[in-house]
């Protein structure tokens, strides 16, 4: 009886440690933050903005959107405009789209309940052209003034690997 408690919590120990090292374990990821909307609702004026500083120009690095949403948003795509402002203080625009659900309604995210997660690739394979701070601002670009059901964006990006 008393070793198979032991065995028990040898087990737990190990799961546990198991899952630890595989959450951390993250050795692509280059810079992750994701912002809160409040209440769910994004209004057309709000810019959520990141801030990147970069030191190298020789790697490559995949950027993603990261997008909370809930299942009663009414749209299957998201539609973002995103800035990215350079360390010289240049700026570029790109329109992005992001499906967020297939033709049926089912969501393409991962989670449980009324909450769901997707990570969008929105670049692939690009190097920083300069050294220095960048910013990238990304603002709803749906054609309401409140967008209902967008709870979280955030930028991942990536080195190649």
């Amino acid at each position: 009886m008393k070793s198979g408690r032991i065995l028990h919590i040898i087990y737990f120990i190990f799961l546990t440690t198991l899952v630890i090292s595989f959450a951390s374990c993250d050795k692509y990821r280059f810079y992750e933050k994701n912002k809160e909307i409040k209440d769910g609702v994004w209004n057309r004026s709000e810019v959520i903005r990141f801030e990147v500083p970069v030191n190298d120009t020789l790697f490559r690095y995949n950027f993603f959107v990261n997008i909370r949403n809930s299942t009663d948003y009414g749209f299957a795509n998201l539609f973002l405009f995103l800035n990215t402002i350079y360390p010289d203080h240049k700026i570029s625009r790109d329109t992005l789209e992001c499906l967020l659900a297939d033709r049926e309604g089912k969501w393409y995210g991962h989670g449980m309940g009324d909450i769901k997660t997707c990570r969008i690739m929105i670049k692939k394979g690009l190097r920083f052209p300069q050294k220095g701070l960048y910013a990238f601002e990304f603002e709803q670009g749906m054609r309401v003034e409140n967008l209902k059901g967008i709870h979280d964006i955030g930028l991942r990006i990536e080195k190649v690997h």
